[in-house]
């Protein structure tokens, strides 16, 4: 069976394998088409061009919450990070802390992406800044954004303004129209404009001094690694041929495991060197990313938990609702 396959082009060790065909699913031929997330994430919402792909985990609980049945998910997770901790700021604006985000404008490139759900949760949870407290400011139109195609709207309590299109969230932080941005994007594809190089601008800088180690701390508090991004498969493909859906999760995770393993590799030689604390050695054996609803149902929980509480989801999205029955034991 050949089905047509697409994941961001940020491909990483776990991804890739599939993607250039190194790793193959039993009975099925992979035709992989590599695409920017954001642009990815648009063209499957609006288009379904694909037959198994990367997809905004924020926007496939959205999508099935409202009635969006055309995918299944398969809990294959190919990105996570601590996204709260890389918000940037302005340095004249006297934000030194998340809590003197409130009553600032802030920007943010999709109100309803996985990582601004996940910023805004930390927030509220870590920080007691809720988004009623800021002014959002949205890049994307609805004509080129996820939420145009999954019905998005405002929710009550949020003040959200789009960008005109001849401006972005760059030119507006550079400019001083913007106080602060949570997940800025700056890769051109068909959907992200923004250009402006803010990591080295002299008047912007990141919320948090050292963004890995309010990571580090976030992790060890709560135990949560956020995900990002999980895979869909057509849901017509998925009813028509079962066992496509425990094939392709095979596949990702033999991939996985040959990752984890090479990394393993090369981490003994900087064990043999002493380049690694043996505090630090507990941590890096263990893999920061699993597949699979058992080991991350915590994880998922807790994003479908902030969709709810930030009026994104009209109900507590279960887990059931989102992945395939066959892979929800795994």
């Amino acid at each position: 069976m050949d089905l047509q396959l697409s994941i961001g082009m940020a491909l990483n060790a776990r991804t890739r394998a599939i993607f250039n065909n190194e790793v193959k699913p039993d009975g099925i031929e992979l035709i992989p088409t590599a695409v920017h997330a954001s642009e990815l994430f648009w063209r499957q919402l609006r288009f379904a061009d694909f037959d198994v792909s990367e997809m905004s985990m924020s926007s496939l609980m959205m999508a099935v919450a409202n009635g969006d049945d055309r995918w299944v998910g398969l809990p294959v997770f190919t990105t996570r990070r601590f996204f709260h901790s890389r918000m940037l700021a302005r340095t004249d604006r006297g934000i030194e802390t998340p809590a003197d985000l409130k009553g600032k404008k802030v920007g943010v490139a999709e109100y309803q992406q996985t990582a601004a759900l996940w910023t805004r949760g930390i927030l509220k949870h870590e920080f007691g800044v809720e988004p009623s407290d800021m002014e959002f400011f949205m890049e994307r139109n609805p004509d080129h954004s996820h939420g145009g195609a999954t019905g998005f709207k405002p929710p009550e309590g949020v003040k959200l303004t789009y960008i005109d299109k001849d401006s972005d969230i760059g030119q507006m932080m550079a400019s001083g129209e913007l106080d602060a941005t949570l997940n800025y994007l700056r890769e051109n594809n068909l959907v992200d404009r923004s250009s402006v190089d803010l990591a080295n601008h002299p008047q912007v800088k990141t919320i948090f001094p050292d963004p890995v180690a309010e990571g580090i701390r976030y992790y060890n508090k709560t135990g949560i690694c956020p995900i990002n991004h999980g895979m869909v498969v057509k849901r017509e493909i998925a009813e028509r041929h079962p066992w496509v859906v425990l094939n392709l999760f095979k596949a990702f995770e033999e991939a996985r495991r040959a990752a984890d393993a090479r990394r393993m590799e090369h981490l003994e030689y900087h064990i043999a060197a002493g380049l690694i604390s043996p505090e630090a050695m507990a941590n890096v054996r263990k893999p920061m990313v699993e597949h699979g609803v058992v080991a991350n149902r915590m994880v998922l929980e807790t994003a479908a938990q902030y969709s709810h509480e930030q009026g994104l989801t009209p109900r507590l999205m279960t887990l059931k609702e989102l992945f395939a029955e066959s892979t929800l034991e795994h």
